[in-house]
Formats: C-alpha cells, structure tokens, sequence
C-alpha cells in the first residue's frame, strides 16, 4: 500500500489553499470554496482540504512535512510572515524539527529525519 493523500477539515478553505502553497505545495484540484487537493513538491503524496461548518474541538490531526534543507526552509517561510511555535530543534528520536500550525489550528511538524525516518537504530527487525 501506499498513502495516497491525507484530507483535513477546513473553515476556510481558500485561506488553507493559500497557507499550504505558501509551504510550497502545488494546487492540482481547485473547487474553491468547497474543496482543494494539493500535491506535495517531492513524492506522489497529496493533501486535499474541504469545507466544514465546524472544526472539532480536538481533531487530532498532525502532518508531518520532511524537508532537506529545513533550516533554510524555516528561515524562508518566517521570511513569509509564518509563525512557527517555538524554535527548531532535535529530537531524542533523531529528527530535526519545527512546529507550527495552520489557519485550521491542525499541528503541522516540518521535520528532517534522513535515515533515521524509516529506520531508527531501534527498528524492529523482521
């Protein structure tokens, strides 16, 4: 198997649609202002938003974004006015990461893990 895409509720949908290209995700679906589906610079992963009338009060939603360069990349989305929650840092699980939100309040988590994304030292081994 693999994920195809990751659909999260949205207020505003234009608004999101705006935010996530503003990370650089690439509008591919527009049905403005119900729906939105947008495909990630690297992969085949997508990301589609569609209107709600409410957001829950917990969604439970975090999307995790790998970047190379997250540094750089952080620098420049803050050089955009986006606000990132505290500073970028490296976790014990031996990713790099950055946090932030979106205009929904879903988490997003922009990170760089390498090797260590799909194989830490404590993989378990088949």
């Amino acid at each position: 198997m693999n994920l195809n895409q990751v659909t999260v509720p949205s207020m505003n949908v234009e608004r999101s649609k705006d935010f996530y290209v503003q990370l650089g995700l690439k509008l591919i679906v527009d049905a403005l202002p119900r729906y939105v589906r947008l495909e990630c610079p690297d992969g085949d992963s997508t990301l589609s938003i569609h209107i709600v009338d409410q957001l829950g009060s917990n969604t439970g939603i975090t999307l995790y974004f790998e970047h190379d360069q997250l540094d750089d990349k952080v620098k420049d989305l803050k050089d955009l006015g986006i606000t990132f929650e505290g500073t970028t840092e490296d976790k014990p699980w031996l990713w790099r990461e950055a946090h932030l939100k979106d205009p929904d309040g879903h988490q997003l988590i922009l990170f760089k893990a390498g090797e260590n994304r799909k194989n830490p030292p404590w993989r378990v081994v088949d």
